[in-house]
């Protein structure tokens, strides 16, 4: 796959999915990282293929061979951002497209497979498209997105992995200050030549209708 072209995602429904009973009450309070959706994308890379087997399938556990270069050279990168609910039923991301380019420098940084930034995004929204039943209702409630991606190739050696696996799963979040935002009356401290943050560009959502 060149960086142009847009892979095709095999849909596998989950068939046996929460209840709706069961995930109207885990969406209650489903607090942070502890709740996960009945799907997952995984899609696969080799030297020998490109990008190749785009699936959306059942949320599970990813079988591993003791030997994956991951567990000994630590090839592994991960992005995060949340999915809303609009006003007029719509879902929406807020700048995907910031997060695909960011994702694609980690790939290369850790001299890794880039994943093109256009199937980065098609990947969330096919996440979002099968589980938007799990946003929470609730204002300040969102679906936290991790894409993560490892090297999947069976080997003992230095050198950048030939294999490697994305997968993108979804959990429901609720807000991230239980009971809102309470400032602290101490003095806040400062560290002055080191930020966290820097000036964003201007804002892009991707947002996606109900059919």
């Amino acid at each position: 796959m060149s960086g142009g072209e847009r892979l095709d995602f095999e849909i596998h429904p989950n068939t046996t999915p929460v209840s709706a009973a069961e995930r109207s009450a885990l969406l209650v309070n489903p607090g942070f990282g502890r709740v996960f959706t009945d799907h997952m994308v995984t899609i696969r890379y080799a030297d020998s293929k490109g990008w190749y087997d785009a699936r959306v399938e059942a949320r599970a556990p990813i079988p591993m061979d003791p030997a994956s270069a991951v567990l000994h050279y630590a090839q592994e990168i991960f992005e995060g951002l949340k999915a809303y609910r609009v006003a007029d039923g719509g879902v929406t991301m807020f700048r995907p497209d910031a997060n695909a380019r960011r994702f694609a420098a980690s790939a290369r940084r850790m001299a890794m497979a880039e994943l093109p930034e256009q199937t980065f995004i098609d990947s969330l929204e096919e996440l979002v498209k099968i589980d938007r039943d799990w946003i929470p209702e609730s204002p300040d409630g969102s679906l936290y997105l991790r894409p993560f991606m490892f090297a999947s190739e069976v080997f003992l050696g230095v050198k950048p992995a030939s294999e490697y696996l994305y997968v993108v799963i979804a959990s429901p979040a609720g807000p991230y200050f239980k009971g809102g935002i309470k400032p602290h009356c101490g003095s806040p401290r400062t560290s002055p030549g080191r930020h966290r943050a820097a000036p964003a560009p201007r804002s892009v959502a991707a947002t996606m209708r109900p059919a």
